[in-house]
């Protein structure tokens, strides 16, 4: 199944209601949260995702870019978040965050920045619901597609197939229709896409339009 989750991260914050209305055929709304310590950018914090999820017009899927996600990250499931995505390189026990965040009802994503190797983790799959697999360095939206990763994204998804776990693979930047293609045929089913979605001139159309690429390569 071909999961599309635009990044709010482009949007313009002025207008959130009406930005969220603009992607209601999405499946997720993607909420960046930035702390300026683990990525050098200051985004939003649990205030603004908590009015993202009050709205009522998509799931939110939260991806956590800070420090010390063990004590923040399970809050963002209390507000009511349908998946809590945090970084490996940020948890002191990602295990035991996965536990927490499930307790709370949310989905877990782990996320892998780009020079981050898939394997030291494909012992505990099911531990998570998702992999995100980054295709920029995190921190900005509108950065290139980093297609080194691909065969990380193969790797994980021929992995995760082996293992007969239920885990999708998510990819996080420089997704666009000349893109998603390629990601889709490496294995990942959940595309977040920012600029190209709030960037085009209907974003509506332009979900389907990813939607309809990436369904034809999903495994």
């Amino acid at each position: 199944m071909t999961t599309i989750s635009p990044s709010i991260l482009n949007c313009d914050i002025a207008d959130l209601r009406g930005e969220l209305a603009k992607i209601k055929n999405a499946d997720y709304a993607h909420v960046d949260v930035m702390d300026n310590h683990f990525v050098p950018n200051l985004t939003w914090g649990l205030p603004v995702v908590e009015s993202v999820v009050k709205t009522g017009i998509l799931p939110v899927d939260a991806h956590l870019m800070i420090e010390n996600p063990d004590v923040w990250a399970p809050q963002y499931a209390e507000v009511g978040c349908a998946s809590v995505t945090f970084h490996a390189e940020a948890a002191a026990a990602p295990l035991r965050l996965a536990k927490e965040i499930h307790k709370l009802g949310a989905k877990v994503g782990l996320a892998l920045n780009p020079a981050t190797p898939f394997e030291q983790f494909q012992d505990v799959l099911g531990y998570f619901d998702m992999i995100l697999c980054m295709t920029v360095e995190p921190g900005f939206g509108g950065q290139s597609f980093i297609s080194e990763v691909l065969p990380k994204i193969r790797r994980a998804r021929k992995a995760i197939s082996a293992a007969g776990v239920q885990v999708s693979i998510q990819v996080d930047g420089g997704v666009s229709r000349k893109t998603i293609e390629q990601a889709a045929d490496a294995g990942a089913d959940v595309f977040v896409a920012g600029s190209a979605v709030f960037g085009a001139e209907d974003a509506d159309k332009e979900i389907s339009a990813l939607r309809s690429l990436a369904e034809g390569h999903c495994h």
